[in-house]
């Protein structure tokens, strides 16, 4: 097998602002195996909050690349890494949910199956996506909610955290005025303490939003789990439940869980945490960080299996370099083509490009 990388730019259209932080761009890796004329891709975005920058990304995915050599097909490295036999131990799940997307684009592709086929289920999953409103006016935050409940979009997730908690409240109080029949999630990124959640939350039911995710600063399950006994709204859990052992910490103690493959560890992760939680009280949400259709393509030949799809992150960007899964009418849809069913826009990908792109051949 044949690995290659490139590193592109994502611009978004506009900074997205939430309570720790405000991104106006990221860099995504892209991640090409190529084995008898066939290609499979995946992707890995840049992240702070993971201590993930594009050098040390592309590092990771080198050192994967020389572990994939070791395999003499892609469905046998497909089965060794279901096994945990790679990557190498205490490899990011970002980089993992790199190289696993990519194992199964490229067996899929061999198969002449869709992802979604490859994983059990006969017809292509869809689902009804949030769209994320950043941290920004009221009047910013109606416009784009009407704007966004006009084009199809019936799901609307907020950011909160602003220094002035009654910034937050207006701003929702805006949004359901301008969207009235929307389901509204709300997402602080862990900026409250738990006297200000117990506060909040009860004018939040209110307002009727449907679910809160990661109201506290992460670090404490324990006392996300008691507020979520005591709270007037589903408590979802985010940063608090990274991978497995944290879900089960959490299964049937918080009313759900956001799995993110590049949080988790990818598609294999995400089926081991979602079976974790059936019949357990808590329900799955499948989110993701701002990437393009490449990056989200796994997510998506799930989305049958969760209660709440956030799989947005594709249309925040300026350009979108791939396309493939839908998501400008509300609605994110798995294809029937072989493996991911997405494609480069351009048709360039895996192939030198100049500018801010760099091709790097990684193994063979």
């Amino acid at each position: 097998m044949k690995v290659s990388q490139r590193t592109v730019r994502l611009e978004l259209t506009e900074p997205l602002r939430i309570s720790r932080s405000t991104m106006a761009a990221r860099d995504a890796v892209w991640l090409a195996i190529e084995h008898h004329g066939l290609r499979g891709y995946g992707e890995a975005v840049t992240s702070t909050y993971y201590g993930l920058d594009a050098a040390r990304l592309g590092r990771l995915l080198n050192e994967a690349a020389r572990e994939l050599a070791r395999c003499a097909t892609p469905e046998s490295a497909l089965d060794a890494l279901r096994a945990g036999e790679l990557p190498a131990p205490g490899t990011p799940p970002a980089v993992t949910a790199a190289v696993e997307s990519a194992l199964l684009d490229l067996v899929g592709k061999r198969a002449g199956l869709p992802v979604h086929r490859l994983l059990g289920t006969p017809e292509p999953p869809r689902a009804a996506t949030a769209r994320t409103i950043g941290i920004t006016s009221c009047r910013a935050a109606a416009e784009q909610a009407g704007r966004l409940t006009r084009r199809g979009f019936s799901v609307l997730k907020i950011k909160a955290g602003a220094p002035d908690p009654e910034d937050d409240l207006d701003r929702v109080l805006a949004v359901r005025n301008a969207a009235p029949h929307a389901r509204l999630l709300l997402d602080p990124n862990g900026a409250w303490s738990p006297a200000l959640a117990d506060a909040l939350l009860p004018r939040y039911a209110g307002l009727g939003v449907e679910a809160v995710e990661q109201p506290l600063a992460p670090g404490d399950p324990e006392a996300l789990a008691a507020l979520a006994e005591r709270s007037p709204l589903p408590v979802i859990a985010d940063e608090d439940a990274v991978g497995f052992e944290d879900a089960r910490r959490l299964a049937g103690r918080v009313q759900g869980i956001n799995v993110k493959l590049a949080k988790c560890g990818g598609v294999t992760a995400a089926l081991r945490i979602a079976d974790l939680l059936a019949g357990s009280g808590t329900e799955l949400m499948l989110g993701c960080l701002t990437a393009s259709t490449l990056g989200l393509a796994p997510a998506v030949h799930l989305a049958d299996r969760a209660r709440w799809t956030d799989l947005d992150g594709h249309l925040l960007l300026a350009h979108d370099p791939w396309t493939g899964i839908g998501g400008t009418d509300g609605t994110v849809r798995a294809g029937r083509e072989p493996g991911l069913g997405v494609r480069p826009v351009d048709g360039t990908a895996g192939q030198e490009t100049p500018g801010p792109v760099r091709d790097r051949e990684a193994a063979r």
